[in-house]
């Protein structure tokens, strides 16, 4: 058990970006991780100007690629300070214990996870489909009464400290962590069991959209889909999301609403990261056959 490793880390929190250093970097728990460098000395230098400004800050490391793979891991080497990728995160009253370089976590998505709590009602069932260290699932437990929360994801490492984060939390009762891979799971375990469905993974959303529906109680519900888009200065991102996601919802007749949608952030040059909330009003019982997959309607 990760517990007693963790206490003395237990503390720590994320103070965001500081303007007045010269580079890009995020802070999770008491580790810094610079975006914007590939020469040692240069890591070195603004590693050094990170620790001074954030008197927190006890490991630097420097992120040399981009998040790739089914695990969502990004390369990362050593800087400065302490040697050591495991830390713990404070967040919304939330501890999130994480190993930086075994799982991913960012701690742009704090104001989704807000977000995204604060619209799950009392007594729902949830379906997180790739819920990382279950930071999502455990905030929807901590802010909703007698919440029920399927937490998914394919990475062991990210499990293990799932289930670390549910003790740390004091979710036990709420938040169920499975490990295996997502519409697997969903198929065999969770048809029309939920009130609420969460894509968290822009890179799969769009194939598991049908999945994600065939998870929906009978009444239907809701769908968090995230989406990266890549859009121009004349083009809007969230509408091209938006299009995509009817293209694929039209040939099954599902009715739906799309209430609310906004850009999450930039991942780079003219990409970005969005999200649709899909209010699904037709009943997806009706398009589910018996071998779990979502069917055309005449």
């Amino acid at each position: 058990m990760l517990t007693k490793k963790l206490r003395s880390l237990s503390r720590t929190c994320s103070r965001g970006e500081t303007p007045t250093v010269s580079c890009s970097y995020d802070i999770i728990g008491d580790i810094a991780i610079l975006r914007s460098f590939s020469e040692k000395d240069n890591a070195e230098s603004a590693a050094q100007e990170v620790m001074s400004i954030n008197r927190n800050v006890k490991t630097v490391l420097c992120q040399s690629g981009k998040v790739t793979g089914d695990f969502r891991l990004r390369p990362l080497s050593y800087v400065a300070g302490e040697k050591r990728t495991v830390t713990v995160h404070k967040e919304s009253n939330c501890l999130f214990a994480v190993d930086v370089e075994g799982c991913f976590f960012s701690p742009r998505l704090n104001f989704e996870r807000l977000r995204i709590s604060s619209l799950v009602s009392s007594g729902e069932t949830v379906v997180n489909m790739y819920a990382g260290v279950g930071c999502f699932s455990i905030l929807i437990a901590k802010r909703a009464e007698a919440v029920r929360v399927f937490s998914i994801d394919i990475n062991p490492t990210a499990v293990r400290f799932m289930n670390e984060n549910i003790r740390l939390n004091r979710v036990l009762d709420r938040v169920v962590p499975v490990l295996g891979e997502s519409e697997t799971i969903v198929k065999s375990h969770l048809q029309q069991k939920a009130d609420r469905v969460l894509m968290p993974l822009p890179e799969k959303a769009l194939a598991s959209l049908e999945t994600a529906l065939s998870a929906l109680k009978p009444s239907g519900g809701w769908i968090h889909f995230y989406g990266f888009e890549h859009a121009c200065k004349a083009e809007n991102p969230v509408e091209k999301t938006r299009k995509t996601i009817t293209e694929r919802l039209a040939p099954l007749n599902v009715e739906f609403e799309a209430p609310f949608s906004r850009v999450v952030r930039s991942v780079g040059p003219n990409w970005y990261q969005t999200v649709i909330d899909l209010h699904i009003l037709s009943d997806p019982r009706n398009l589910i056959n018996d071998t779990g997959h979502v069917t055309m309607r005449d």
